[in-house]
């Protein structure tokens, strides 16, 4: 298993939660984006892929790249649904997870509010990222972790 962060919007305490899962639990974790980002130190898990720059090339990198019983961070609804299909587990980063049942909906949401906006109605944004994203995250983070290893480990046994 691998887990697999789309890095460009990720926030740095969502980041900082998978850094240290990776480091505790020895797993390959690969942060995607179109710009540099920083690993942490002497954290020999976690590594970088950086894309060229434009529209959803980190998106199409992660979709390319994981696999079925990998794990995901992301916040983009599109990578999400090619995700969930593919087979792997998504969480969004306020702590949401995607499921084949959930996802759909989330993006016929997703393309209802860019239809309003490209017709210039004024939609508003998400709200800031804070210390209750942050424990929601963390704690579904764990949660899908904890069951995927468990599925892992009862598989190879």
């Amino acid at each position: 298993m691998n887990i697999w962060v789309d890095a460009d919007a990720a926030p740095r305490e969502v980041k900082d939660v998978v850094f240290r899962a990776a480091k505790r639990l020895e797993i390959e974790t690969i942060l995607v984006a179109n710009q540099r980002i920083s690993t942490p130190l002497h954290n020999g898990y976690v590594s970088t892929v950086r894309v060229q720059g434009g529209p959803d090339v980190a998106d199409r990198h992660i979709a390319e790249h994981a696999s079925e019983g990998d794990l995901a961070v992301t916040a983009d609804i599109p990578l999400a649904a090619a995700l969930v299909e593919k087979g792997v587990i998504v969480i969004d980063p306020r702590g949401e997870e995607y499921s084949e049942e959930n996802v759909r909906e989330r993006l016929s949401i997703r393309d209802f509010m860019e239809s309003l906006r490209s017709d210039g109605v004024d939609t508003g944004g998400p709200k800031p990222f804070g210390e209750r994203d942050k424990r929601a995250f963390a704690a579904a983070f764990d949660r899908v972790l904890t069951a995927t290893l468990r599925r892992e480990r009862e598989a190879g046994s």
